[in-house]
């Protein structure tokens, strides 16, 4: 297969693309609740002459059957659900979402669009298809337990024979046109907890004859700062983040409880059970010593992302086929940010990569789930290219 074919397609399908994310980005949902955007994905589908199966309530698989008889599957995976959020940018301002508190702050619209521009080009090459390919749009990546983990227990993907997945994310760090991924482990397990410490309320004026849990809370934020620092391996990667804390209503009232809520990120069960345990006993040690009590849940996320080793190679020897040499690169270290693409490596060999997407003319380096949030379109010609010259490539026998 000629892949030079395949990158003018890409380019060529480039209006289009930019077309369908901006409509995906005008009407986010929220995960779990992607029903217009499901809708819109099968309708597109249909138009493409693609099968499409929906093993769950929101989301769906496009189901391209090759016209070269093969047993093999390969599957490619788009997000589409949005954030809980109110979207910001008169950069943005054609595009704006009209939902509001909600809005595709982390590029999900891009992947979904993306994706079907990758099925635009696939069908145009059906006949050197081998075996099938499996197109999945999936929902609830932004919430647990993940529409990842949902679709896999199902056993649809099983039953079908997956023989390899692939999944990208849109990356402002990184310019259009540039990939970057590694093998193993590439990105954290995402876990949470949320902790409410129960005193005595009071005047203000008499703390003496309150248990104060602002107090409390302020020392416990402040202790599980030494989790990492003093109770993990220096050599494991692990983060333990605050992210809201609240309690009180005036300022002369000790209020009865502050609940606090954070993440943990880390690359294993046994530190992630090691932190776990550690947070309660810090918080059990802090309200015990003041007579104070608790309430404490760790709420288990997704695992690791860890990418299969031969199949990070054929991601890497493919894009050397469309990009240049300097706009692709290995990554050295893994990040801490967390993805339910982990489900379907539990299942199958799978890779993550990262896709370029930001640029100072599309105002795109802002952070992920940052309210002004949004990708330079170019990268999607580049997205589709590398998504749909994946499929013709040869893959091992692992089975």
């Amino acid at each position: 297969m000629d892949l030079s074919r395949i990158k003018k397609l890409a380019e060529d399908g480039l209006p289009e693309m930019i077309e369908t994310r901006r409509h995906l980005h005008r009407h986010p949902e929220v995960s779990y609740n992607e029903f217009e955007t499901t809708h819109y994905i099968i309708n597109r589908l249909k138009r493409l002459d693609i099968a499409v199966d929906q093993p769950l309530e929101t989301g769906c698989v496009g189901v391209i059957e090759g016209n070269k008889p093969s047993d093999r599957v390969i599957a490619l995976r788009a997000d589409i659900d949005a954030l809980e959020m109110q979207e910001e940018g008169d950069h943005k301002a054609d595009f704006l979402s009209q939902n509001a508190g909600v809005a595709h702050c982390c590029g999900h619209d891009g992947h979904t669009a993306n994706l079907l521009g990758a099925a635009e080009i696939l069908m145009k090459y059906r006949d050197e298809i081998e075996g099938k390919v499996l197109l999945v749009f999936q929902a609830g990546e932004e919430k647990l337990p993940g529409g990842g983990r949902l679709l896999c227990e199902t056993g649809y993907l099983q039953e079908q024979g997956v023989d390899v997945i692939y999944g990208l994310h849109t990356n402002p760090k990184m310019a259009p046109g540039q990939i970057a991924l590694r093998k193993g482990p590439l990105m954290a397990r995402p876990d949470e907890f949320e902790i409410e410490i129960i005193g005595k309320g009071g005047h203000a004026a008499s703390p003496h004859d309150a248990i104060d849990p602002i107090v409390l809370a302020a020392e416990v934020v402040s202790q599980l700062q030494t989790i990492v620092s003093r109770s993990v391996n220096p050599t494991e990667p692990a983060v333990v983040t605050v992210g809201k804390l609240w309690g009180g209503t005036a300022h002369n009232i000790i209020p009865e409880r502050v609940h606090m809520i954070g993440t943990v990120r880390t690359f294993s069960q046994e530190v992630a059970y090691l932190i776990r345990d550690r947070i309660e006993a810090i918080v059990k040690g802090v309200t015990q010593s003041a007579g104070a009590d608790y309430h404490y849940e760790f709420n288990e996320g997704y695992p690791a992302v860890i990418n299969t080793p031969w199949a990070a190679d054929l991601v890497m020897e493919t894009a050397q086929k469309i990009l240049p040499a300097e706009n692709i690169r290995w990554l050295a270290e893994p990040v801490m940010a967390g993805e339910d693409f982990a489900f379907y490596q539990q299942e199958f060999p799978g890779v993550f990569f990262f896709l370029g997407s930001g640029s100072e003319q599309a105002s795109s380096r802002w952070s992920w789930h940052h309210p002004k949030y949004n990708i330079d379109e170019q990268c999607l010609k580049t997205g589709a290219a590398l998504m749909a010259s994946l499929v013709f490539q040869e893959i091992p026998d692992v089975r």
